[in-house]
This record gives C-alpha cells, sequence and structure tokens, in this order.
C-alpha cells in the first residue's frame, strides 16, 4: 500500500501516540509473513530462533541507543508502568530503610499509593500547592541519605513539566519512572539505579515495559515474591520466563533502528526542542494562550495550555479535531489543551497546528 493510499491526521495524543510511518509500513510489509519466515511476527513462536534474533536485536539497538552500562539488564515486562508502581518497591524495598518519593504530577502520586502498600514512604519533595507547574528545585528537597532509593518521574503528562536534569541523591539509588520521555533525549543511564517506561509514548505500542536495572540491586529480590513480580527472575530468564509480549518487542526493535537511523539521542534531542520551541513561541505570542507549566519547567514532549474560558477550549479541541489535528483536549484531571510532541510527530503537524492557532485565535481573540 503507498504512503498517499491512507489519508493520515496529525495525531497529537499523549499515548498510544504517533509511531514513525516508516516503522509502520516496515510492519505492514512484513504482518503476514516476516522474510524467509513464511509466518507473521504474531504468529512464530518465542521459543523459536527467529524471535530469539529480534529479542537480541531489539536489546542491542537499546543499548546502543541510550549507551547502557554492561553492569545493567535490560527487560522487556508487561503491565506497563503502572505494574512498575508496585514491582519497584516490592523488589527494591528495604527493612528499615523507608522510600523516598518526589511528587510531581497524578503519575508520581499513583506511584507514591502503590509504594505505601509495600512499606514506609517520604514525600521528599511536591509542588501539589503549585498545582505541578513546576519541578522542585535541588534545595527543596528532602532526601534520607538511608532511603532504599529515591523515586522520580521525568515526564510529567498531566501538567506538561518535565526534569531537566536528574536530582542529586548522593549514594542512594536513583529511581525513574521515563514513560512520556525516554529516549527523546540523551540519558545517562549511570546515575540511575533502575528507569522504567511503558512503550506506548516513544517506545513502541502499549503492550510491552521497558526496564533497566542495574545488576547489584537485583540481589533485592526476594525469593519469597511472587514470580511475575520478580526482577530477579525475569533478569535471569532474559525477559523469557513467561510468553513475553512479542509483537510489542518486535516493533520496539524496529523504532530503535528507526531512532538510531535519525542519528541517536543527540539529533532525536535536537529535533524534538526545535518542534517544542514553535509552539510555544506561539503560546507566548499574545497572551490569548497561557502555557500551564513554568517556563524553566516546560515539557519538550506534552506542551498544555489554556484558553480564555473552557467554552472556548471546547469549540478549539472540536474545530482543531475536523481540521485533522487529533488529540488535542487535555487530560480529563485538568482540562485545557494537550499537545503530545513524541519522537515520530512530524514538525509539519506543530506548523499546522500554529496556523491553526493563529487562525482561531483571529476568529476568537
Amino acid at each position: 500500500m503507498s504512503k498517499t493510499a491512507v489519508h493520515r491526521v496529525f495525531n497529537f495524543s499523549a499515548g498510544p501516540a504517533v509511531l514513525p510511518l516508516p516503522v509502520l509500513e516496515e510492519a505492514q510489509r512484513d504482518l503476514v509473513a516476516l522474510p524467509g519466515v513464511g509466518m507473521s511476527v504474531l504468529e512464530i513462536s518465542h521459543r523459536s530462533k527467529t524471535f530469539e534474533e529480534i529479542l537480541a536485536r531489539t536489546e542491542a539497538d537499546v543499548r546502543a541507543l541510550a549507551s547502557i552500562p554492561s553492569n545493567y539488564k535490560v527487560l522487556f515486562l508487561q503491565g506497563g508502568a503502572s505494574l512498575q508502581f508496585s514491582m519497584v518497591p516490592l523488589n527494591l524495598m528495604i527493612e528499615g530503610q523507608p522510600a523516598d518519593y518526589v511528587i510531581t504530577g497524578g503519575w508520581s502520586q499513583k506511584a507514591l499509593k502503590e509504594a505505601k502498600r509495600v512499606g514506609p514512604v517520604n514525600i521528599a519533595g511536591s509542588t501539589e500547592s503549585e498545582n505541578f507547574a513546576r519541578i522542585p528545585r535541588q534545595d527543596e528537597l528532602t532526601l534520607d541519605p538511608n532511603a532504599a532509593y529515591v523515586h522520580i518521574t521525568t515526564n510529567n503528562t498531566l501538567f506538561g513539566t518535565e526534569w531537566k536534569a536528574e536530582p542529586e541523591v548522593g549514594s542512594v539509588p536513583l529511581v525513574a519512572d521515563t514513560s512520556s520521555d525516554m529516549f527523546s533525549r540523551p540519558i545517562d543511564v549511570s546515575k540511575y539505579g533502575l528507569i522504567y517506561a511503558g512503550a506506548q509514548k516513544n517506545l513502541g505500542p502499549s503492550g510491552v515495559t521497558l526496564v533497566i536495572i542495574r545488576e547489584d540491586l537485583l540481589a533485592r529480590s526476594s525469593k519469597s515474591l511472587h514470580t511475575m513480580l520478580n526482577y530477579a527472575v525475569h533478569a535471569e530468564n532474559g525477559s523469557m520466563y513467561n510468553t513475553p509480549p512479542c509483537f510489542g518487542i518486535y516493533l520496539m526493535g524496529l523504532v530503535m533502528k528507526w531512532a538510531l537511523a535519525q542519528g541517536g539521542l543527540d539529533a532525536v534531542a535536537a529535533r524534538n526542542a526545535h518542534k517544542a520551541g514553535k509552539l510555544y513561541a506561539e503560546i507566548d505570542l499574545s497572551g490569548f494562550y497561557v502555557g500551564t507549566a513554568d517556563k524553566e519547567s516546560r515539557s519538550m514532549m506534552n506542551v498544555t495550555f489554556r484558553l480564555p474560558s473552557e467554552e472556548l477550549e471546547k469549540k478549539f479541541v472540536k474545530e482543531a479535531t475536523a481540521a485533522g489535528l487529533d488529540g488535542l483536549k487535555g487530560h480529563r484531571s485538568v482540562g485545557g489543551i494537550r499537545a503530545s510532541l513524541y519522537n515520530a510527530f512530524p514538525e509539519e503537524g506543530v506548523d499546522a497546528l500554529v496556523e491553526f492557532m493563529q487562525a482561531f485565535e483571529a476568529k476568537n481573540g
């Protein structure tokens, strides 16, 4: 099927999100039968040599893209980031040592809720009193040097904020939910004890979760844990203890190959900054549109803003959708407008949105 045969709108959804068109086209070509295999990737055994090669190639490209040190395990799990909210404390908490959580939005609140079910937790910092409009400064964090780990959410999809640098946590392992900005920019994996991300933003389709864990932390996984919740078991079995999300891993492999072909994370970050810069410039132009995040904390992935009234916001979303600009309605818990500009989102989509915003303001401002 040719590129012109199917009409594609500009997909601003926060996730599941836009995937690279070359990835979709390659998956489409190979869906009925992988070259030289005669079966679809949806049909092949996860124990087959073909899938073992897909898994190994995907892990190798993940490692290459992020320059992951050799003393880290790369796991492909299921259950999304929401399951990781439980697996992290179940595996990493140590008796007598609380965990520190920095609260910067709705997803970090959900992570905190699950950690409290497992053991003692400190709120090491929060900007909830400011409606999560910014990331806490280092001097606002109250970190316990004896903590089992420190947990952050690197990008906050609901409120459009993003950590610009990791907090200084000393020798305490830093754990990060990077679901919304993983591989949107370079990441120094060595600064973290554990990184996890649901795939459905920058990595691939929903259904597969990437976990990168420093090997020494696997010793914390108790043998008394339920098997499927145990990082050590998944690491020992190379993400193959049970049937893994084969199609999701295959697609993630295609996305990794695409990202490497773009020039790696430095090149990806430059493009993302350029795209977001165009949209923020329009938001800041007249006062008709008002960004919800402090400028120092603005996310490159999720651009959130408000209009003068909720009625105008509803009209904006309705007319934008009709114009082929889909997924701009803000999260139901916060309202407003949200444009998600993940790695695969094309710059011409940003240009189309800016043009629409200008015309909408001229008519309604």
